[in-house]
């Protein structure tokens, strides 16, 4: 018999079996590390994606007005049939992280026990901070704010008053803050247990199983998010190029920009990505990304400086009260609020929960990796909390300053176009001749660093999690970005936002039901978790301990461990041999067949020579 599953004293006195001798409760956790695997490229989960992929381009390529039609109605029927399971998402997420950061659960930690983080409290929140900001912010922070301003959400406030001016910043936080940040959480925190505490690869069908990426349905999860990933990014592509473009309108004076020259913008960066995808330069990336960080915190500075810096100092702590004052009205915002309320639903708040659940494989992956050590208290306090913060800042900044400029006499709201707004607001400003060429720099640059780690997520979750893929997958994925963004911008001709509002939205539905089911999968696994299992031994021993001894001899006794049998057994109502508790830490080779490993050492048993 292997010494890898070994008789031991088993549940009723029988004979059972622990992987590596070694019961599910004492087991420290498994790092996907040090798992042995041969990544291979999963044909389907590929090939599937890829067909899908090639298929949208090449329709919207040859018919890009079918493709319009077809999006629409799309649109129409997920928004009038499926609307409410992203409404219900975005409430159930948050709700259930909170419950698993404050129950007996948050002790358990995203990683190994007596493992140290990853990164230091100071380097962790900056890069969630890093992560919480990009395209979105420089097109929507002032676009939002100032059309909520003018045409607020339906029963909020009367136009362009005091009232509409704090609600239209609460709206605004309430797409970009707690609720998305609780989407992309989960997904981080789902992930990451899986893969370092459970040893599994860093795949979104990992988190429902040990193998659970080799089955159809594990495939079809994964094909869902690398299509999600590829709409979301490409979206945020599009946005990016939008504005590039109308600030090199504004800045060259060449007239109108058409899709000609916006595609070429799209070519041009994605070149500069593909580059740095394949060639290693992973720490210049970084560093590129680092830049770009410090380049926006400039701007958001400059601009509370140079604008209404008093005004902004008042606003800022009224619009969080605003925010949490409004909270419930917004949640429950619905269809059946009337026409007014479903079209503000269809155009606003289901994109924002659509896009965010579209990018939740892409960000909760990052999350998950930087967040590798923490406690999922601590992790659920901090990326809720820090960069829900910065969104406020950031959004109040830029949208406050846009509305603070439209009641003094500069109308922000008649800019030729949403992605003209800030550049508008900019000129209104000190050193106007040189904040665009920053914002475009800004945006360029915020397009490379996406695109990049995209490109790469993608073509890991084509070849079962690889931590570093193959540069023909990655230059496929990179390509199929460019292409998809470029049709996303044909398909919304005169209103290019329009259309990649509706296609996002479109494609995030399937991926917003896996986010759902992901709910009791993380459950389970957290209930089964070593540390859970330590948690209700002890209780329970503790108890009956407790009892028998006031029965035994009153006020005088201690506590001892001994083997006990029946009802005082601290184990009586478990069965921890049972596959679901212990199946998933039993060691395999790099051909799923079982291999030797001590748990005590925390090491691998190799054989012995010329055995």
């Amino acid at each position: 018999m292997s010494s890898s599953s070994r008789p031991v004293a088993g549940p009723d006195d029988a004979t059972a079996s622990y992987p590596h001798d070694t019961h599910p409760g004492l087991v420290p956790g498994v790092s996907v590390e040090e798992q042995r695997v041969r990544y291979r490229t999963d044909k389907i989960t590929f090939g599937v994606a890829g067909a899908l992929i090639v298929g949208f381009v090449v329709w919207g390529a040859v018919s890009t007005e079918t493709l319009t039609q077809v999006a629409s109605s799309a649109l129409t029927g997920v928004v009038t049939y499926g609307g409410w399971i992203f409404t219900l998402l975005a409430a159930v997420v948050l709700l259930f992280l909170l419950y698993v950061g404050f129950s007996r659960y948050g002790k358990i930690p995203l990683g190994k026990d007596g493992e140290a983080p990853a990164y230091s409290m100071g380097s962790w929140i900056a890069m969630l901070f890093a992560a919480g900001m990009g395209v979105g912010l420089i097109f929507f922070g002032v676009y939002e704010p100032i059309t909520y301003y003018m045409t607020p959400p339906p029963g909020r406030a009367e136009a362009e008053t005091y009232q509409a001016m704090h609600s239209a910043m609460a709206q605004t936080i309430f797409h970009w803050g707690l609720q998305a940040w609780a989407i992309y959480a989960l997904v981080g925190a789902a992930v990451g247990y899986a893969a370092y505490r459970r040893g599994r690869p860093l795949l979104m069908s990992a988190i429902f199983g040990q193998r659970a990426h080799l089955t159809v349905g594990g495939r079809l999860i994964d094909t869902f998010a690398i299509v999600g990933i590829l709409f979301a990014t490409s979206a945020s592509l599009g946005l990016g190029t939008l504005q590039i473009g109308s600030g090199l309108q504004i800045i060259t004076g060449i007239g109108e920009v058409g899709n000609g020259l916006l595609i070429a913008i799209i070519a041009i960066l994605t070149c500069v990505f593909l580059i740095s995808a394949v060639s290693g330069v992973a720490k210049g990336i970084r560093r590129l990304s680092n830049f770009n960080m410090v380049l926006a915190a400039i701007v958001a500075f400059f601009l509370f400086v140079a604008g209404p810096t008093v005004f902004l100092l008042n606003f800022i702590p009224s619009v969080v009260g605003t925010y949490f004052g409004e909270m419930f009205q917004m949640i429950s915002m619905s269809a059946s609020w009337g026409p007014e309320a479903e079209e503000f639903m269809r155009y606003w708040t289901l994109f924002y929960w659509a896009w965010w659940v579209s990018w939740a494989p892409f960000v909760g992956t990052f999350v998950a990796r930087i967040s590798r050590g923490r406690t999922l208290r601590q992790y659920v306090t901090v990326v809720l909390l820090a960069p829900t913060l910065i969104c406020v800042l950031a959004f109040s900044i830029f949208g406050g300053t846009a509305i603070w400029l439209q009641r003094s006499g500069t109308d922000i709201a008649s800019a030729a176009s949403p992605e003209a707004m800030l550049f508008l607001m900019l000129d209104a400003l000190p050193l106007s001749q040189i904040t665009p060429i920053v914002i475009i720099i800004l945006l360029a640059v915020f397009f490379i660093t996406s695109a990049d780690s995209a490109t790469l997520v993608m073509a890991s979750m084509s070849q079962q999690g690889k931590p570093h893929p193959d540069k023909k997958i990655t230059i496929f994925w990179g390509l199929a970005l460019a292409g998809v963004s470029s049709i996303m911008l044909l398909v919304g001709g005169s209103d290019a936002l329009q259309g990649l509002q509706d296609l996002v939205t479109v494609a995030a539905l399937p991926f917003a039901v896996i986010l759902l089911a992901l709910i009791p999968a993380f459950l389970r696994d957290l209930s089964t978790d070593p540390m859970s299992l330590r948690h209700r031994y002890a209780r329970k021993a503790l108890d009956n301990a407790v009892r028998q001894g006031m029965d035994q001899h009153g006020d005088d006794f201690a506590i001892e461990i001994r083997q006990e049998k029946g009802p005082a057994a601290a184990g009586r109502d478990m069965d921890s041999t049972s596959e679901r508790m212990s199946s998933w830490y039993q060691r395999t080779d790099e051909d799923d067949r079982p291999v030797d490993y001590d748990y005590r050492e925390d090491r691998y048993v190799e054989d012995e020579p010329g055995r």
